[in-house]
């Protein structure tokens, strides 16, 4: 009984870490996208870690209810245009955020690209 415990524990705490590593490397890979990208640009720590937090949520929302990837390269152009929106669109809720809708766009792309090579889910 006590090891059926303890396997639970183990695989809470798996997934916990498995979040937490996800959301640090969705933070590094938007900071990278920003320094990269013309017309994408956040400015300072919290703003990115609340930035990689909106995406996360309305990643997840989108997921969650439509059924629908919303990586850059996960549905192919309909990917693309909506992860390019929900950058776009996470500038209204995070401080020292902006994007142009090019910004947008090249930043999908750049995140994509950043995907690649990094594992892990970003967008």
């Amino acid at each position: 009984m006590s090891n059926e415990r303890r396997d639970n524990r183990t695989e809470a705490s798996g997934s916990w870490l498995g979040l937490i590593l996800r959301f640090i490397v969705s933070s590094v890979v938007i900071a990278i996208a920003a320094f990269l990208t013309p017309g994408f640009s956040i400015g300072g720590l919290w703003s990115v870690l609340i930035a990689a937090l909106v995406i996360s949520v309305v990643d997840y929302l989108i997921n969650r209810f439509a059924k629908f990837d919303a990586s850059p390269f996960g549905r192919g152009l309909t990917g693309f245009i909506v992860a390019a929106a929900v950058i776009y669109g996470t500038q209204f809720l995070v401080p020292e955020m902006r994007v142009t809708a090019i910004g947008a766009l090249l930043g999908a792309l750049v995140i994509g690209i950043i995907d690649i090579f990094i594992p892990g889910k970003t967008l």
